[in-house]
């Protein structure tokens, strides 16, 4: 397989650089000076024991139709972005061009082959003018749920701080040879690639916690072991977390543990700044429409009330406005 990352930052970053070094034939599209980096001096990846691997893909360039068709495209932008990219993939795919979107929340595919009676419908908080449903044909994708924590600590240089899976299923939950052969590269790679018969599971699961701590974070300024510890917070988390359930189960859901032990494992991480809140004292938009405003979406959809989740969205999208209008513009 030849793998295509859209997206050289932290994640995308981390997955090359771990790819490469694993012999696989990889393309970067990167931009400014993360390119420049890569480009002069390959891709450098710093783990979590501390030790450096350095690494030059086969190709990094900010120009897909240099680049041409791969076997895998894996999309590693943020959720708000790609409605943006999704009109540049077109020069990546050939007939059979598996296309991976590597974000958190819900994604907009989350109803493409789900069955019924909201079969095909789009979720307008991530895809609101059906962009990127136009340019990426559901028969390519393949679910995948991002679960290490990564940093681009600078141009080229990323860290891994915890975790190395990508959970992976196709959207209909069958086992099919491209979603094993996909599993067996990242697996090569020395991550963890489960295929998972029930992808939507995994996604709720992951976002469960992220709906509620990131925002919360981001309007705080808290860390995750901060808020955990902090009573008013604390019960603040766990209201939303309820309501987030109560949405998933109408839709068919089931979750395997419990708030309290999701909440446990968000304290283990400890003194960790979410990415909202990362993205927020950047002066950036923020992922907040897909892990929060599109759970409200679904909450309505299924005619399950969201009111902490509704509220809690409101203010982090006038604070996104906010920083945003007030931070001066950087170069790419």
């Amino acid at each position: 397989m030849n793998i295509c990352i859209f997206g050289a930052g932290s994640i995308g970053g981390y997955l090359g650089a771990r790819l490469v070094h694993a012999g696989e034939q990889v393309t970067l599209i990167a931009r400014g000076a993360n390119l420049a980096a890569i480009r002069d001096h390959g891709l450098t990846l710093i783990e979590t024991d501390g030790t450096t691997l350095m690494t030059r893909p086969a190709l990094a360039t900010d120009d897909p139709s240099v680049a041409g068709a791969h076997d895998v495209v894996i999309v590693a932008v943020k959720a708000h972005q790609l409605p943006a990219v999704a009109p540049m993939l077109r020069p990546l795919f050939h007939d059979e061009t598996i296309v991976v979107p590597a974000q958190n929340g819900i994604p907009w595919w989350y109803f493409q082959r789900h069955g019924g009676p909201f079969e095909g419908r789009r979720i307008e908080s991530v895809d609101p003018d059906g962009v990127i449903a136009a340019h990426i044909e559901t028969e390519r994708i393949i679910g995948c749920v991002v679960y290490p924590a990564t940093e681009l600590e600078a141009p080229g240089v990323v860290r891994h701080i915890e975790g190395d899976r990508f959970t992976l299923g196709e959207l209909d939950g069958l086992r099919s040879e491209r979603v094993q052969r996909l599993s067996q590269a990242l697996t090569r790679a020395g991550l963890k690639a489960p295929v998972r018969p029930r992808i939507r599971t995994d996604i709720w699961i992951k976002l469960w916690g992220n709906l509620a701590f990131n925002p919360v974070s981001a309007l705080t300024r808290a860390t995750l072991i901060d808020i955990c510890r902090h009573p008013q917070a604390r019960a603040l988390i766990v209201a939303m977390m309820e309501e987030g359930q109560a949405v998933a189960e109408r839709l068919g859901i089931t979750f395997g543990i419990t708030i309290d032990q999701r909440i446990a494992g968000a304290e283990q991480v400890g003194a960790h700044k979410t990415s909202m809140l990362q993205d927020i004292e950047a002066g950036r938009a923020t992922e907040v429409d897909a892990l929060v405003g599109a759970v409200a979406e679904l909450g309505r959809l299924a005619e399950v009330p969201t009111p902490h989740i509704d509220a809690i969205y409101a203010a982090v999208k006038l604070l996104e406005h906010t920083v945003t209008r007030t931070t001066p513009a950087r170069s790419a």
